[in-house]
C-alpha cells in the first residue's frame, strides 16, 4: 500500500495573535530565546518590516522576518536583512522554511527593496539566488566567513557600485 500525503501550509503575515506561536517556533528552532527576544525588539523598534508565518491548521510552524539594513555611503539604498528563521524541528526539511524564504522575497520586493542580505548557510540560500555579498564588494559589520555573508538584488544592478559595510539594526547587538 502507498500513501501520498500533501501538505498544505499557509504563509501569511504575522498578526498580533501569532506573536505567542512565534516567540514558541523560534524558542524551538533554536538553543536560547535569543532569536525569539530579537523577534520582540524587531517589531518594536524597525520599519518597515516584514514578518511571515508558516501556518497549519491554525498553529504557527514557522516564521521569517526581513528588517532594514544599512549600506555604509548608500542611504538611498532600500535594502533589507533577512533573518531570523525559524521552522518547528518537526516541520524541517519539509519545504516551510523555502516557502517563507520566497514569500518574503516577494513581499520585500513589493515594498520596493533594492536587495536583501542574509548570514546564513551557504548550502541553503544560494537556492535562492543568494550569492556572496563579496561579489558586490559588501562587508558584513559582523565577524563572518565570506560564504555565510551572501546578498541577492532584487532589482537588476541595485548593487552595481554601491560596495561599503553592511550594518544590521541595532537590536542585532543584542544576540
Amino acid at each position: 500500500m502507498i500513501l501520498i500525503f500533501f501538505i498544505f501550509v499557509i504563509i501569511r503575515p504575522e498578526n498580533d495573535s501569532d506573536r505567542a506561536g512565534v516567540r514558541a517556533v523560534n524558542e524551538s528552532a533554536f538553543a536560547s530565546s535569543a532569536e525569539a527576544d530579537l523577534v520582540d525588539a524587531l517589531r518594536r523598534q524597525a520599519t518597515p518590516l516584514v514578518s511571515l508565518v508558516a501556518e497549519d491548521n491554525g498553529s504557527v510552524i514557522g516564521h521569517v522576518m526581513f528588517s532594514p539594513v544599512a549600506l555604509s555611503g548608500r542611504p538611498d539604498l532600500e535594502l533589507m536583512g533577512l533573518g531570523p528563521m525559524a521552522v518547528a524541528p518537526e516541520w524541517q526539511r519539509k519545504g516551510v522554511g523555502s516557502a517563507l524564504v520566497e514569500a518574503g522575497l516577494d513581499a520585500c520586493l513589493q515594498l520596493g527593496t533594492g536587495a536583501v542580505v542574509v548570514l546564513g548557510h551557504p548550502d541553503f540560500y544560494p537556492r535562492f539566488g543568494f550569492e556572496p555579498a563579496s561579489g558586490f564588494s559588501l562587508r558584513c559589520a559582523y565577524d563572518a566567513p565570506d560564504e555565510a555573508f551572501m546578498a541577492i538584488e532584487l532589482s537588476p544592478a541595485c548593487l552595481r557600485n554601491a560596495g561599503g559595510l553592511i550594518r544590521y539594526h541595532a537590536a542585532f547587538a543584542d544576540v
